[in-house]
């Protein structure tokens, strides 16, 4: 099998995500690119779940913080 695809694919999935964070971390306003709603960045201190997302729900980033 020739998984060579599938690999470039994921890398560019996380190389887009990536830099998603690092414009959201900057404080730079994101806009999700399916509905165009702002994408707001939230901590363990917000007392929700921590990550990245639009209010629909289209972007939605889990992130771990340690």
């Amino acid at each position: 099998m020739d998984f060579s695809n599938l690999n470039k694919q994921s890398s560019q999935s996380f190389h887009k995500q990536k830099n998603l964070l690092k414009k959201l971390m900057k404080g730079q306003l994101v806009k999700c690119p399916n509905c165009q709603q702002a994408i707001k960045i939230y901590l363990p201190e917000d007392k929700v779940k921590p990550g990245a997302r639009c209010a629909k729900g289209c972007t939605d980033i889990s992130l771990e913080f340690v």
